[in-house]
């Protein structure tokens, strides 16, 4: 759930900036002077005392730090960490037994400290989770920064993928993009104002409903990572809003009519890399976006606000992708998997199933930007059954279900963005507010199973 490029933006200094940041394993803001925005991936220590590295098994994981105890340490240099200022600091962290804290320590291993992240199992040792924590001061600028390891309970209790430190600031030049407070309050009115719909007896008590989409077309284009810039992408697959294209943006796609997908009030882009098979695109039959919840409670969910994106997956993920891969590609139909490429990174399908990948995005937002830098630090992954902390807004869990026409072979399948572990979803929110809220109102917070037109 890491490294996707970042976006050029400015197109000199600033792209310059975010180019030398990526091919030192960081995303830099392109103005030093406004609010920090880094990522530290664990595997980019200087230094090392007890820490071995593994692949990470999930799609995008890249490497971790792995079976980590206490007193094991990494130091990273060279990490910028803003101007004076409330500082976020995160670490996507997976452990199985064990509990403790990551005490991040700057200057020396016994320096100042600079944050504590508490720990505890988290379900497994390629279960992620992302913990963070608030710091009110922090030393400014470029540092040296300790990640000290303090177990609770003896033995091996962590796994560290990536820290990240976000700092405060409009983010106007550093990819951070401020949600409009008024009119987000705006909508939250009327969304708390809506009257739910009575919910029939027998419906089925789940919380969901769908946009049901339709292939539009293709472009080397990526409103998002790469706006403004036509062409400079890989090619993406475009579902929903027609007009989508590298200078779409929240006012255009709401403008624009035309969309290939059901109901029509939904104009929003979705977007994923193209599928190849030899020399062949292979577009998908359609897409089917559920916007649902796995939260106990999922009353407390929210309507996406407008204008609104995010990312799921990584692009530059190329690691292989045997049978039983977390996120991998499946069959489904008649017949199922019957086989595996000759590279194992893709399923042999019956001839009667056919190829599917469902991607799924985070659900907890931090109630405050609509992007961010690497278009994934302004949301999480629910912890615990609800979303708290440094994302304390519950949106709806969305998730793309993609299904091909075609049944694969042993010579396989690449994507436009390479090996299948590469597979990644953008979504740029163009609902109607009005339809978007109630049926989130009717359906989710009610958890009630809804059709694509919003009804049971």
């Amino acid at each position: 759930m890491r490294r996707y490029p970042p976006s050029l933006y400015t197109l000199f200094a600033g792209a310059l900036a975010v180019v030398l940041a990526a091919a030192l394993g960081l995303t830099v803001s392109a103005q030093q002077a406004q609010a920090a925005t880094v990522t530290v991936q664990a595997e980019s220590y200087a230094a090392q005392s007890g820490v071995v590295l593994e692949a990470t098994g999930d799609t995008g994981g890249g490497q971790n730090a792995a079976f980590l105890a206490d007193g094991d340490w990494m130091r990273f240099d060279n990490v910028d960490l803003g101007a004076a200022g409330r500082l976020t600091v995160s670490a996507r962290i997976a452990s199985a037994t064990g509990s403790g804290a990551v005490e991040l320590r700057t200057g020396s291993l016994t320096g100042p400290l600079l944050a504590v992240v508490q720990t505890s199992p988290t379900g497994g040792w390629q279960s992620w989770v992302t913990r963070a924590t608030e710091v009110a001061t922090h030393p400014t600028g470029s540092q040296t920064v300790f990640a000290v390891l303090r177990g609770a309970t003896g033995g091996d209790f962590l796994n560290i993928n990536w820290f990240s430190f976000v700092g405060e600031g409009d983010g106007t030049a550093t990819g951070w993009v401020p949600v409009d407070q008024a009119k987000w309050n705006a909508q939250l009115a009327q969304f708390r104002a809506m009257s739910p719909a009575a919910v029939p007896a027998g419906t089925v008590r789940v919380p969901e409903f769908n946009a049901t989409c339709t292939y539009s077309h293709s472009k080397q284009d990526d409103p998002i990572v790469l706006p403004g810039l036509p062409g400079a992408s890989h090619m993406h697959s475009f579902f929903g809003n027609r007009s989508t294209d590298a200078f779409s943006t929240a006012r255009s796609l709401l403008a624009s009519t035309p969309t290939t997908c059901a109901p029509a009030k939904d104009l929003s882009a979705y977007w994923i890399p193209t599928l190849y098979e030899g020399d062949r695109a292979v577009e998908a039959e359609g897409m089917i976006v559920y916007y649902g919840s796995r939260l106990p409670d999922p009353s407390v969910t929210v309507p996406f606000p407008e204008g609104f994106r995010m990312i799921a997956g990584d692009a530059k993920a190329q690691t292989p992708t045997p049978a039983g891969s977390p996120g991998q590609f499946w069959c489904a139909g008649e017949g199922g998997e019957t086989g595996r490429s000759a590279d194992g990174n893709w399923p042999v399908c019956a001839p009667k199933a056919h190829l599917t990948h469902q991607l799924v995005f985070p659900d907890c937002w931090d109630g405050k930007h609509l992007d961010s830098p690497d278009h994934k630090s302004h949301v999480a992954f629910a912890y615990d059954g609800k979303c708290s902390g440094a994302y304390p807004v519950a949106i709806p869990n969305l998730s793309f279900v993609v299904s091909y026409p075609t049944s694969g072979s042993a010579a396989g399948f690449r994507l436009a963005s390479g090996m299948a572990s590469s597979i990644h979803g953008d979504f740029f929110n163009a609902w109607d507010d009005a339809a978007l809220g109630q049926r989130v109102k009717d359906c989710i917070t009610q958890k009630a199973k809804c059709n694509s037109a919003g009804t049971f």
